[in-house]
């Protein structure tokens, strides 16, 4: 009894004159060839007779459907689940030949990379420019704006150099102190590359040459309300233009555009935050209201400009990091030009989701 798999075939060959029973499978497939090229001639015949060109362009999509489609392809997916699969039942061994002084684990790194890379690539589709103004070596000042209630956009500029630049530099980035007042998020943080935020360590990693990301609005940056978004908040006391005087470093200014909605806060609370030890306690469309879910970021799109590097120290000695009025001015100035940057950004952006 024919297998109902075969009919369909049997009834395709029978156009080619033969049967399968006289002929072996390298016959028939050549057949089956020549029966498909001669289908094809005569569509393309049928095609041109009508006047309509067949077009190699493929069909042009909705934007929604495109964003749909990146979502649930897995470009990333697999790698991205190997990695919470290796967090969760992997190996806790550290090899602690590999951890430097901050507390960054490399072998860590590696395996939670393919989750960052589905993160970057597929769901918040970071798009870079500027990435020829970061120096291929040497110490650097990346001073960003900062926002997204979690400090996703530090990770995010990491990986834009270590993916994007053509030296795949190794970058360091400065983390607030609540941070590492949840569990377990402190020690990811170290992990990962993170940096307690304090002058002291920036200014180590700087004279060992490292990049380094800084965000001077602080606290006030990822915490402002989402009606204040991009509006950049007081860049503190200009404690990065010191940095930049006393280790002679270039500084880089970077706009983020789109981390400001991947968790908009409506209101936040200070009272409720002081017993957790954190700065304040976020309410969005989606936190509390879904619980843990709740925590779960909006799939914005990115962008990442990296501007001109700045070279204070070659226009003011260090001993100017001691002059407070002028250090004050060169850090509104730095901010003005990030400022423009985000606005610029969002004359070109058409939509947040995307881009």
């Amino acid at each position: 009894m024919t297998k109902p798999h075969k009919i369909s075939y049997l009834k395709l060959l029978q156009g080619a004159g033969d049967s399968p029973k006289t002929e072996n499978w390298k016959e028939l497939a050549m057949k089956l060839s020549r029966r498909l090229e001669k289908v094809e001639r005569e569509m393309k015949s049928l095609l041109n007779k009508t006047g309509k060109e067949p077009s190699s362009r493929p069909e042009k999509k909705p934007a929604s459907i495109s964003l749909m489609e990146t979502l649930l392809s897995g470009h990333q997916l697999e790698g991205a689940l190997s990695s919470l699969k290796s967090l969760w039942w992997g190996e806790s061994k550290v090899e602690e030949s590999e951890v430097d002084e901050f507390g960054m684990d490399p072998s860590f790194g590696r395996r939670v990379k393919p989750l960052f890379d589905l993160l970057y690539y597929d769901y918040w589709r970071v798009r870079v420019q500027g990435i020829q103004n970061v120096p291929a070596d040497g110490r650097a000042l990346i001073v960003a704006n900062h926002s997204g209630t979690l400090p996703y956009d530090g990770a995010m500029i990491r990986l834009a150099v270590e993916n994007d630049h053509p030296s795949r530099r190794d970058v360091r980035f400065l983390v607030e102190d609540f941070v590492y007042h949840f569990p377990f998020l402190g020690t990811f943080m170290y992990r990962i590359g993170g940096v307690r935020a304090c002058p002291e360590n920036a200014e180590r990693l700087l004279k060992k040459g490292h990049l380094v990301v800084v965000f001077p609005e602080g606290v006030k940056g990822i915490g402002k309300h989402y009606k204040n978004r991009y509006r950049l908040q007081r860049f503190g006391r200009g404690g990065f233009v010191k940095l930049a005087l006393t280790t002679g470093s270039p500084i880089i200014p970077v706009s983020v555009i789109g981390a400001e909605e991947i968790h908009p806060i409506l209101y936040k609370s200070t009272v409720l935050a002081k017993p957790l030890g954190i700065p304040y306690l976020p309410v969005t469309p989606t936190l509390p209201l879904l619980g843990p879910l709740g925590l779960i970021p909006f799939p914005s799109k990115w962008t990442i400009s990296f501007g001109k590097p700045i070279e204070l120290h070659k226009q003011y000695p260090s001993e100017a990091a001691e002059d407070q009025l002028l250090v004050n001015r060169l850090s509104e100035e730095v901010r003005g030009t990030i400022q423009e940057m985000v606005m610029d950004g969002l004359k070109q952006r058409r939509s947040p989701w995307f881009g």
